[in-house]
């Protein structure tokens, strides 16, 4: 596997520092584990669906948490006594935590797991502070001399 040395990015992006080392980091964990494969999949404009492949695990061995924008998906297998004996053993049983950064405002809405698959559905919720509103524009008498005339509650004209 070829990996990318992002040292130069730390020398040019002037305050993006914590970008290169999510880049950084990024990089460096896919390359250790590929474990467990999933799928990220945008379903609509503001709702996104995370799928795992975590055959053989229980509802109670999966832990899914969402903190500060990250998203940490953890999977303990409870240890096996069973004196088993393997000709081929090509299904993973192995502990594992994968992670998944938020952007702002992105809430997990759902978790379901089903047919070995655990599904995360994720969902932006903008604020209403940063969301498009329309200002009514108001219409009202211009004078002669093209100010609007209004008056103040109380007022007499004059």
């Amino acid at each position: 596997m070829r990996t990318i040395d992002l040292s130069p990015l730390y020398r040019s992006l002037v305050g993006f520092d914590r970008l290169a080392a999510q880049l950084d980091a990024a990089a460096k964990t896919e390359a250790a584990s590929g474990y467990p494969p999933y799928n990220i999949e945008r379903t609509d404009e503001n709702t996104y669906r995370i799928e795992i492949a975590v055959a053989g695990f229980k509802p109670e061995e999966l832990s899914i948490e969402a903190k500060e924008g990250l998203l940490t998906v953890s999977g303990r297998k409870a240890a096996n006594d069973e004196t088993k004996r393997y000709l081929h053993r090509g299904l993973a049983e192995r502990n594992f935590d994968r992670r998944f950064q938020l952007a702002d405002y992105v809430v997990v809405t759902d978790a379901a797991l089903a047919d070995g698959l655990l599904t995360i559905a994720l969902k932006r919720e903008l604020p209403e502070a940063l969301k498009p509103r329309t200002i009514p524009i108001s219409t009202g008498a211009v004078a002669a001399d093209g100010d609007a005339s209004t008056l103040i509650e109380g007022e007499k004209a004059a």
